[in-house]
C-alpha cells in the first residue's frame, strides 16, 4: 500500500469517530522511521481506545496490520505503528504537555484536517 493511500485510509478512520485536531505531517525527508506522522486527540480514555480500535481495524482490512502498539495499558497515549505511518493518539492533556507538533514545527502538513 502506498504511504499516502495509508494515510488517508488512518484520518478516515479518526474522522468517522470524532477524533478531533487530525493533524498527519509528511517527515519522509526528515526520518527514515516513517513517511507520515498523524497526531488526534481523542476525549476520553474510552474515546482513545476506539480509535485506536478503528485504526487498527481500517488498516488491517487494507491489507496493512499494525507492526506495534504502546500505550494501551492507559490509553492516555496510544502509539499505533503501521510502518509507513506512525498514529499518536492522544488525550488532550497528553498532546498539550509533550507538544509533538512544536517537534516537527518546520514540518508542512501533508494533510491537516480539524473536526
Amino acid at each position: 500500500m502506498i504511504a499516502n493511500t495509508l494515510r488517508d485510509c488512518v484520518v478516515e478512520a479518526l474522522e468517522d469517530l470524532k477524533g478531533q485536531k487530525i493533524l498527519a505531517l509528511d517527515v519522509a525527508d526528515l526520518t527514515s522511521i516513517t513517511d507520515y506522522m498523524v497526531l488526534v486527540n481523542g476525549t476520553s480514555n474510552r474515546h482513545v481506545k476506539a480509535l485506536v480500535d478503528a485504526v487498527l481495524a481500517k488498516a488491517k482490512a487494507a491489507g496493512h496490520p499494525a507492526l506495534g502498539i504502546e500505550g494501551r495499558e492507559t490509553n492516555e497515549w496510544v502509539l499505533v505503528d503501521l510502518g509507513d505511518v506512525v498514529v499518536h493518539i492522544m488525550q488532550s492533556q497528553a498532546r498539550d504537555f509533550y507538544e509533538l507538533e512544536r517537534l516537527w514545527s518546520d514540518v508542512s502538513a501533508g494533510s491537516e484536517s480539524t473536526s
